[in-house]
């Protein structure tokens, strides 16, 4: 009896000193917290405003020939981003999946039920050779009978690269045709642009009507950085 009590004692008495020391256990959680913001929350959050700000220097160049210099120099990652950005202003949903295990898939673009699968080449001076491609169709070779296949290069494809995708759902896009895109979306982006509406009431931007996967609906013009929405 004298040992359960001893024992009964000496618990509580480990549970008020525990208790005792509230502040230095407070303490220890906010460290932790504290250190996993600057090792992981952080680093992301402003590695995603550096994409997000190089997406919007390249936006700004009037040249189309600059254009194209300028995505040739982004970081692949960076470059995907700017995909991923480009369809939505062409009025799709979009997700950026590219990563080490993104099956050869980089942005999945989805308009009128139909999801486009794109893989994205940041080449300068290389060639998209007809492997790269018979790569990519095989990655999509579970996806195809559903959807579509899209390869977009800063660059140009070989003659044997256009031959294999000729009978095949996957859609070739080299420089020029990448051009062509940026340049239909900055008129897409003017016309909404002109529609203006009221301010965003997240961050004070301009509210402006936008073409999604279910029609228009109004958006925040700093898209991405602001991603309010509301229905018309």
């Amino acid at each position: 009896m004298e040992w359960s009590n001893m024992a009964n004692e000496t618990n509580a008495s480990i549970f008020s000193m525990l208790i005792s020391f509230w502040p230095v256990w407070i303490l220890l959680i906010i460290i932790a917290l504290m250190k996993i913001a600057a090792e992981v929350w952080l680093p992301r959050y402003f590695k995603k405003l550096k994409t997000e700000k190089k997406i919007d220097q390249v936006n700004k160049w009037s040249s189309e020939r600059d254009v194209l210099g300028m995505l040739r120099k982004l970081h692949p990652n960076d470059f995907e981003a700017y995909i991923a950005d480009l369809y939505f202003k062409l009025g799709y949903k979009t997700e950026k999946v590219g990563g080490s295990y993104d099956g050869g898939v980089d942005v999945i673009a989805e308009k009128d039920g139909i999801k486009h699968y794109i893989q994205c080449k940041k080449y300068i001076t290389s060639k998209v050779s007809v492997g790269d491609v018979r790569d990519f169709a095989g990655a999509l070779m579970d996806k195809l009978s559903q959807g579509k296949g899209i390869f977009i290069t800063t660059n140009i494809f070989t003659t044997e690269a256009v031959k294999f995708a000729e009978d095949k759902p996957i859609e070739l896009i080299d420089g020029d045709e990448l051009l062509k895109l940026v340049k239909l979306a900055n008129k897409e982006n003017e016309i909404i642009e002109n529609r203006e509406t009221e301010v965003c009431p997240t961050c004070g931007g301009k509210l402006v009507v936008r073409k999604g996967k279910f029609g228009e609906f109004v958006g925040c013009s700093n898209y991405p950085k602001c991603k309010f929405t509301k229905k018309i």
